[in-house]
């Protein structure tokens, strides 16, 4: 599946937040295989970068919450984080998970040719790096025509338009930093815009597809949250449970 194939139809393309983020430790192999197992249509992942240039998959600037260790990621090694337990603050039953490389991630991509992806680059003073090795390696493995690619800062937004005339995925304005304004601005070099649950509505949903842009929603966990988000229009759901959406999904399609 190519990403040409999300529509704003009434399909519902759920994504995992993190893998499967509410049930396994996030950001790891075991959450993603996890996610993909129970049905998603996507999975939405963060890359940041070590000390000695290895593009890896965790979510904070340090370690300190998802692993046993503490420190910068961008100060450590990619020997050094792997020596870190990545699971195990979720119970013990996942002690001794790793924390991924991107590139081990890809090699598992390789098993499911049908999945999109969703890449979120963390705002960092390398950011850009990030951007170029991650694409480099998605086009080494034939990943790249599945991406969206992510990023709170507008500045690697248009990067990523500009350089790779990449898709992008943004949020709204007020939600950014160097965020531009105008016609030529952020929002010109974004092919989607995600909003929060608590900032959902139909008004922005119809501006900003009015604009020609995705509108995608995080993170509906509940049944209800998941009706509001197709009722406001927003039928791409990245998932921190991707339960109650795949299970609308199911009931519409049996309708």
């Amino acid at each position: 599946m190519l990403i040409e194939s999300i529509t704003d139809s009434a399909q519902i393309i759920v994504s995992g937040h993190r893998g499967y983020k509410a049930a396994y430790p996030e950001n790891t192999l075991l959450s993603f295989q996890q996610a993909v197992a129970a049905g998603v249509h996507m999975l939405e992942l963060d890359l940041r970068m070590s000390k000695d240039k290895q593009v890896v998959i965790i979510h904070d600037e340090t370690v300190d919450r998802t692993t046993n260790g503490s420190g910068k990621v961008g100060e450590m090694t990619w020997e050094q984080l792997q020596a870190l337990d990545a699971g195990g603050w979720m119970g013990p039953s996942f002690a001794g998970l790793k924390i991924p490389s991107f590139e081990q991630f890809c090699q598992l991509m390789l098993a499911y040719p049908h999945l999109l992806l969703n890449i979120e680059v963390k705002p960092s003073s390398d950011a850009e790096e990030v951007v170029d090795a991650a694409i480099a390696m998605l086009k080494q493995f034939s990943l790249y025509e599945r991406c969206v690619f992510t990023c709170f800062d507008a500045a690697i937004i248009a990067y990523l338009h500009d350089r790779y005339a990449a898709k992008t995925q943004g949020f709204r304005g007020d939600k950014m930093t160097n965020f531009v304004e105008g016609e030529q601005g952020t929002y010109s070099k974004m092919w989607a815009i995600a909003l929060e649950m608590s900032h959902l509505n139909r008004s922005d949903v119809k501006l900003f597809k009015h604009m020609g842009k995705q509108v995608w929603s995080y993170c509906p966990d509940t049944a209800q949250d998941v009706l509001y988000s197709v009722g406001a229009g927003a039928t791409v759901m990245t998932c921190n449970n991707p339960m109650p959406a795949l299970q609308l999904k199911k009931l519409l399609e049996q309708a």
